[in-house]
């Protein structure tokens, strides 16, 4: 970050913006920034963040300041071990403070509402008892709004805060008017319970429960919106706490334990069957086996010897290795992902909120009618009273309540029933996502396929007997923690019940297992073992064994008492849901994509029978998100379906992430939708729940509107009475939840 970069270098820095109410207040600070020479800058509105390329001319200080001058302030980042611990406190502070808004507002808005519609309770005096609580709600918990609407206007936009604070205001101040000089603070005053349409004299006309109202329940909103946000950087924060915390260095031949932050690049340090490798480095000592399917995406565990690279982060399974270190902190694989997953989530496209994009076309018309309203009642000889009180109603009656309600009530029933289906769904801008989606690109290993070993085939030599090869080769597997020999050894027992005793086991490295077992002597393992002992497969199981090899399926010889008996296969298997998904899918208008690391055979098979015809095989982890990326840049919608580590940047990069919940929790925190069960045909329910709660929000929308406007000619014409706008108000709000409660009857 330093401003001492020679000429032609550039530098980057992550800034992070508070004060944005939409996502014209994004394009208007990037802009602010982009005209600095020689800076570069894109500005995310959902993740409050801008992250900017800048030369030597340039420091960051300047772009701070450039932010500040838009009117929203900027923080350069803070040491990187104590961002996370800022970003979380900070997501926390603003909770909390749209919550204390929150609560305020409703406890004095719900007596003013209630005076103001029931004229049983209007007691001599409760007009000024409704100022006084109304008050507090328009100035300090609407201030918010009205702060926004002020940028806004320096700016010349218009949003949907410029609309609540005008109409807020307006009733405020017209209610203070008529209170303190004209009839509305008069001993006695009420307002009737009657609808009727006729011109009045405005001053005796108080609209306090509608400035209160509308504060409150779109700050509902708004604390919804929020909370779902308060999520951001939990991606980031699950990532790094992968990594194992402390390991086991050797010092001067002793083992010692120290925090892993203080490993250095050529440390040796030890890892025992299931540990989690601390860093990135080489094999120096032993064999073993490593689980490294949560980066790779491979759902078979890869065998290493002295010499081999291992990953941070990955489990051995097997027996103890010595590693020494090659790769530390922000140089590893692990904190690599981390930075890829930030990347995706910064360079996600901001959604606009709808109700902005409408705003932006309606305030002005409002402005416009209200000021045309003033003139034409002067201009045809009304009195200044009469004609500002019909200026005045316009704006009171076009600021609409139900926009409070609209996306919050359809998000909040959309997600609830999603919930009980077993769906998880982030926030608004999610549902948006769903409607444009055209391409579905699937992970292979734990979201097509189960992601854990199983036997699927026995292939036995003359005269042998398939109970009497699972038994035994099982017997023999249950005694090793190899993920391999596990998953025989459950099929085994799943075939032929209890598995009989062994003796003298013993783990041959990089082999396989031998032992005695009911008087045999057992081999499994791979066809190196069983020529050591002069037992060569007969042509059938040789060829049983390179068929499934083919497929990319792991095969494993077992031979007894001097001779092979037979070929045992292991592998992933399909979920019994995944065919049925993909059809679901296909009926959804998406073209389905197999992506995996996992080996082309491999890949091949599982597509075809599910019915995936398009397959990228053999993709880095670090590459994934680089295909997402490919796609999008050909003009394809993507969604993104994974599970693991290795699918979190391909997950935050995609315009839709849905991750299986039986899966890490980093892909569950980079992705936008969550599959509880980790069944593929909920992701079709997904983005079918997600589409209809995005048309419910657009139909509130719509009638939040329509409400409000309907009653726009009577306020022009000096017509309404503060029982048609709080009316108004009523109905519109009724409907909006009412429109949303159907959202329950999904399936």
């Amino acid at each position: 970050m330093s401003s001492t970069l020679q000429e032609g270098q550039t530098n980057q820095v992550e800034l992070a913006i508070t004060g944005m109410t939409c996502a014209s207040c994004a394009a208007r600070i990037e802009k602010r920034l982009n005209k600095l020479s020689g800076v570069t800058a894109s500005v995310n509105y959902a993740t409050e963040k801008a992250k900017v390329s800048f030369g030597a001319e340039v420091s960051p200080e300047q772009l701070v300041e450039q932010v500040a001058e838009a009117g929203y302030a900027a923080e350069l980042p803070s040491s990187s071990a104590d961002e996370p611990q800022s970003t979380e406190s900070g997501a926390d502070d603003e909770t909390r403070a749209a919550r204390q808004r929150l609560i305020v507002s409703a406890v004095l808005s719900v007596p003013v509402i209630v005076l103001a519609m029931v004229p049983a309770f209007q007691f001599d005096y409760w007009q000024w008892i409704s100022l006084v609580l109304a008050a507090p709600v328009v100035v300090w918990a609407g201030l918010p709004f009205h702060r926004a609407a002020w940028v806004n206007l320096k700016h010349g936009a218009a949003t949907m805060d410029t609309l609540i604070s005008m109409g807020t205001i307006a009733a405020l101040l017209w209610s203070m008017y008529a209170l303190l000089f004209g009839s509305a603070g008069i001993p006695g005053m009420t307002h009737p319970f009657e609808f009727s349409i006729e011109r009045m004299a405005g001053d005796g006309n108080i609209y306090l429960e509608v400035a209160a109202g509308v504060i409150t329940f779109i700050l509902a909103g708004r604390y919804f919106e929020v909370r779902s946000k308060r999520r951001a950087g939990s991606a980031l924060r699950a990532l790094l706490e992968l990594g194992a915390k402390d390991v086991a260095v050797l010092r001067d031949g002793k083992e010692e334990r120290i925090p892993t932050d203080q490993l250095a690049v050529g440390d040796r340090f030890v890892v025992r069957p299931g540990e989690k490798i601390a860093t990135d480095g080489e094999v120096v000592e032993g064999g073993s086996a490593v689980d490294a399917s949560m980066l790779t995406g491979e759902s078979v565990p890869v065998e290493v010897s002295p010499g081999d690279a291992v990953t941070g982060g990955t489990v051995n399974v097997g027996g103890r290795l010595v590693v020494r270190a090659t790769r530390v902190g922000a140089d590893t694989q692990l904190a690599q992902m981390a930075k890829l997953v930030e990347d995706a989530q910064n360079g996600k496209a901001a959604i606009q909120r709808l109700a902005d994009r409408v705003s932006g076309v309606f305030v002005p018309i409002v402005i416009a009618l209200a000021v045309g309203t003033l003139a034409f009642w002067l201009g045809s000889g009304g009195t200044t009273g009469a004609a500002f009180t019909a200026a005045v109603a316009v704006l009171i009656i076009a600021c609409p309540c139900a926009l409070g309600l609209a996306t919050p009530t359809a998000l909040m029933v959309g997600t609830g029933r999603g919930a009980q289906l077993g769906i998880l769904i982030k926030g608004p801008e999610v549902l948006e996502s769903t409607r444009r989606i055209d391409t579905v690109v699937l992970d292979k290993t734990g979201t097509v396929t189960t992601g854990k070993m199983s036997l699927v085939e026995v292939h036995t030599a003359d005269g042998v007997a398939e109970d009497e090869l699972v038994r035994l080769a099982g017997a023999l597997e249950a005694a090793s923690e190899h993920p391999i020999a596990q998953a025989i050894a459950v099929g085994a027992a799943e075939r032929v019940g209890a598995l009989p005793e062994v003796d003298g086991f013993e783990n041959v490295a990089g082999l396989g297992v031998q032992g005695q077992v009911d008087g045999h002597a057992v081999l499994v393992g791979r066809t190196a073992l069983l020529a050591e002992w002069s037992q060569r497969l007969p042509e059938s199981l040789a060829t049983a064994k390179a068929a499934a090899e083919a497929r990319g399926q792991t095969a494993v010889a077992v031979g007894w008492d001097g001779a092979a008996r037979g070929v045992l296969v292991v592998a992933d298997t399909v979920k019994a849901s995944s065919t049925e998904a993909i059809r679901q899918l296909r009926g959804l208008g998406l073209t389905p994509m197999l992506l995996t690391g996992d080996n082309e055979a491999v890949a091949r098979s599982i597509a075809g029978e599910v019915g995936i015809d398009e397959v990228i095989a053999e993709v880095l982890p670090k590459d994934k998100a680089d295909v997402v990326a490919r796609l999008q840049s050909e003009g394809k919608v993507v969604a993104m379906v994974g599970d693991g580590v290795n699918d979190a940047a391909a997950l935050a990069q995609a315009d839709l992430g849905l991750a299986m919940g039986t899966g890490t929790d980093v892909a569950i925190e980079a992705s936008d939708l969550t599959l509880v069960r980790g069944d593929l045909t909920v992701a079709a329910d997904a983005i079918r729940l997600s589409r209809r709660t995005l048309g419910t929000i657009k139909g509130n929308l719509f009638w939040a509107f329509a409400y409000n406007t309907s009653a726009l000619p009577l306020a022009a014409a000096g017509l309404l009475n503060p029982m048609l706008a709080g009316a108004a108000m009523a109905l519109s709000s009724v409907f909006v939840v009412s429109n949303s409660l159907r959202l329950r009857r999904f399936k």
